[in-house]
């Protein structure tokens, strides 16, 4: 089974931590052994959270991890001046400009607190559909009806063909916020087709937004996206089993190199993390340990 390219793609809102590191890992041991080539792409839609520094750290975290990188930004000037989204502005509008024209499409101006009224486990009920708000209208995000979609093919690494329905968590949703800015479903989705990304390595908290993206490029007639490869991993969890949080600096990879520990180290970390039998401290190992 080979790969043209998979693509590791953080974003610049936080300093990365171990989670980021396993899936890191994980994409080059696939990458390695299917012969792919690693696409850098950072996400940087999100202007209020982006700051420099932690575009810094995507770069000092790689370096750290020794994963070369095969297409994409080396620095952060490099990044700043021809690798950022809003270079790709232009792809995201067109989308936007041909999903108008879609029955599916429809204006919300549901806030986060609004929707956690109506169901307090934040799943989005479509109460905006019957509303039928002008897309142009301020203040208002664009969203795709999902409530009658059908099934949706995909495969699953390393060759399984498996069919799902767009699960509650990703219900009606969201290709452009209300800043008017396209959203990630969207963007993500036109980046991975645009740089040739065929295997696509993320944690099973991102398994709704793989069928959104399957979703949306049936919509767009995107019939590449459907011969792609994902690798669901397992999420690390800090030690009150909560999700590992950048905002909130957890297992930061910069605290480790400040406290001096290498790659074997970090290795060592992850092994016990996942709750290997075997210690692990080379990437070698990692690679045999975590690899199905």
């Amino acid at each position: 089974m080979k790969f043209a390219q998979t693509r590791i793609a953080p974003t610049p809102s936080g300093f990365l931590h171990l989670g980021n590191a396993y899936s890191f890992l994980l994409t080059k041991a696939l990458a390695e052994k299917h012969g792919a080539k690693i696409l850098l792409r950072i996400d940087d839609l999100d202007r209020e959270r982006y700051r420099q520094e932690y575009v810094q750290d995507i770069f000092d975290t790689l370096d750290f991890l020794e994963i070369q990188i095969h297409q994409g930004p080396s620095s952060v000037a490099e990044f700043e001046s021809q690798w950022t989204q809003q270079e790709r502005m232009p792809l995201y509008q067109e989308a936007l400009n041909q999903l108008q024209q879609s029955r599916l499409l429809f204006s919300c101006t549901c806030t986060r607190s609004q929707i956690l009224q109506i169901d307090p486990r934040g799943i989005y009920l479509g109460q905006c559909m019957d509303r039928r708000m002008p897309l142009d209208k301020n203040e208002a995000s664009w969203r795709i009806n999902t409530l009658d979609a059908d099934f949706l093919d995909y495969l699953a690494y390393p060759s399984t063909q498996k069919s799902a329905l767009i699960p509650e968590e990703a219900s009606c949703y969201v290709v452009r916020k209300k800043d008017k800015d396209p959203a990630y479903q969207l963007s993500s989705l036109l980046d991975d087709i645009h740089f040739g990304v065929d295997l696509i390595v993320r944690g099973q908290d991102l398994f709704p937004s793989t069928l959104a993206q399957l979703d949306l490029a049936r919509i767009l007639e995107k019939k590449e996206f459907a011969k792609t490869t994902f690798y669901h991993h397992p999420l690390l969890k800090g030690p009150n089993q909560s999700k590992l949080s950048k905002s909130a600096g957890a297992f930061s990879i910069q605290q480790l190199r400040l406290e001096g520990k290498n790659l074997g180290d970090v290795i060592h970390l992850l092994g016990k993390s996942l709750g290997l039998q075997e210690e692990i401290h080379s990437f070698s190992e990692f690679s045999k340990q975590v690899i199905q």
